[in-house]
């Protein structure tokens, strides 16, 4: 069985694939850009491409804005996460690295727990 977990965890595949969004954006935004070019131009006039352009302008930065607010949302939830799974076994590890030290140190002086 291998060691690690065969998924992500939620909020680190969250932020993954908000990631994903944010790479894509611009992708799309510059394909988006062109189609009143790709439509006829009889079909759309200079006013509606113009109008196109600042609404796919004013649309993209409230999409920016947007995947900006959830990636530091999922950012901080990745980081709750990681800390709780570091407090949860670093707890267990070291209860049992400090008793073998205190029994060791016992050992050394004579058992005495002054000598502590």
């Amino acid at each position: 069985m291998p060691d690690k977990p065969l998924f992500l965890e939620r909020a680190s595949f969250h932020r993954r694939r908000l990631g994903d969004a944010a790479r894509v954006l611009p992708v799309l935004s510059s394909a988006l850009v062109l189609v009143p070019v790709w439509w006829a131009p009889a079909l759309v006039s200079f006013a509606g491409g113009v109008l196109w352009f600042f609404l796919l302008w004013a649309g993209l930065i409230l999409a920016v804005w947007a995947l900006h607010r959830a990636l530091l949302r999922a950012e901080a939830a990745t980081m709750r996460a990681s800390e709780a799974v570091a407090a949860g076994q670093s707890r267990p590890e070291g209860k049992a690295q400090a008793r073998p030290a205190q029994g060791d140190a016992r050992q050394n002086t004579g058992g005495s727990p002054d000598a502590l």
